[in-house]
């Protein structure tokens, strides 16, 4: 299609708790997919940045701060936010400029190094900042959220405990398999369990930590990847970017109230199913066309509730997709065979980046013990604050 581009480059540094600068995180992986696409870093047409607004003021510029790292050479620089969402907008930023023309080679970086425990609103009084809100007013931290979506699918569909659990135990046997993870150990349904309860239902296991990390990927024009040397490369054929319809009747963060639907119906689809549309739409698949998927596992439920709103099975059939066994590796259709955030941990900038670097090495067939046979179609599926969508479908 005239409209794919290409995926030299994937590269990353391992996520973990390094206590280091995110930039020294972002370079590593910069210059990892530099080496994985054969591209000089002189040969860098331009520079797009996924921010992190915890790294101190040059997480705001972060394109300028990546490109001054590798050695000012004059690429053109753009940097994102769009909370954790951030890394699929740059990826959407870099692909419009090969579209447009303005540039044949793009790198595309996001790093963070987060705080401890969950995170928290940035210093300041805002009260016309509903992020700021949620905390300040109800004290509604993230894992507080994921504790009540997680009561609401138990509730409308009957998920369990255990289902939760079984997540947990899928993602940490893929991560142990990933070099890349920070938790890298098998974990059993009684060691989710036994862990400390965090927001009632979910446990300590069943929500994902916040961690230090970096991906990064050169993206070029499919003319550019075939002169060369790549005459089939893996290709990025959409990018979803779409925003929520009114009214909105699912409370979601950071909103704390849903809109009125006293005149207008809602819409048959989430915002998230509307995520996942728009990405199919613009790539001419299905869902029943996908090799693998992988999805913003923020809590155990909420990977549950990400199947129904890929179309990967019903509505309220979530966990008896994760029970079945096909979401696993081996199963019918893997998610998040990298190993999820469960594995990975959260580096906001850098997550939705990294998703797309597991299926370009997946879509490759070079992602080890952990391999997708087969694979030819993915897609990933994330979510920012105030209404980011964010999806990539990948085919090869």
């Amino acid at each position: 299609m005239t409209d794919d581009i290409a995926v030299l480059g994937a590269g990353m540094h391992p996520w973990g708790k390094w206590g280091r600068s995110f930039v020294e995180y972002g370079t590593v992986a910069a210059r990892a997919a530099l080496a994985d696409a054969g591209v000089d870093w002189r040969d860098v047409h331009a520079v797009v940045g996924a921010d992190t607004v915890r790294g101190g003021y040059p997480g705001h510029v972060a394109g300028a701060t990546f490109a001054r790292a590798l050695g000012w050479q004059g690429a053109r620089v753009t940097s994102v936010y769009a909370a954790c969402a951030s890394g699929a907008q740059a990826i959407n930023a870099a692909r419009a400029q090969i579209l447009a023309g303005m540039a044949d080679v793009v790198l595309v970086v996001g790093a963070d190094a987060a705080p401890k425990g969950f995170f928290a609103p940035p210093g300041g009084e805002r009260p016309d900042d509903p992020d700021w809100l949620r905390f300040r007013v109800l004290g509604a931290t993230n894992p507080a959220y994921f504790g009540l979506f997680a009561r609401r699918r138990m509730a409308l569909h009957g998920d369990t405990v255990e289902d939760f659990a079984r997540v947990k135990v899928k993602n940490a046997a893929a991560g142990a398999l990933n070099p890349n993870a920070r938790y890298r150990k098998a974990v059993s349904a009684e060691e989710v369990a036994a862990s400390a309860v965090v927001a009632d239902p979910l446990r300590l296991l069943d929500i994902c930590a916040t961690s230090d990390g970096a991906a990064a990927l050169v993206l070029t024009s499919m003319d550019f990847a075939r002169r060369h040397g790549a005459p089939d490369p893996v290709r990025i054929r959409a990018v979803s970017t779409v925003t929520p319809t009114y009214p909105r009747t699912v409370l979601d963060l950071p909103d704390i109230a849903t809109d009125s639907a006293a005149a207008v119906e809602p819409s048959p689809h989430s915002f998230r199913a509307s995520i996942a549309r728009a990405a199919y739409e613009e790539a001419g698949i299905g869902p029943e066309d996908l090799s693998l998927a992988e999805v913003y596992d923020l809590s155990t439920a909420l990977e549950l509730e990400w199947y129904e709103d890929l179309g990967l099975c019903g509505t309220a059939e979530g966990a008896k997709l994760v029970r079945e066994g096909a979401t696993a590796l081996g199963g019918r259709i893997p998610v998040n065979a990298s190993g999820g955030l469960a594995s990975f941990g959260e580096a906001v900038p850098a997550q939705a980046i990294a998703q797309v670097c597991e299926l370009t090495w997946q879509l490759r067939g070079t992602a080890g013990a952990r391999q997708v046979p087969g694979a030819r179609v993915a897609i990933t599926a994330n979510q920012g604050l105030f209404g980011h969508g964010s999806s990539v479908v990948a085919v090869r």
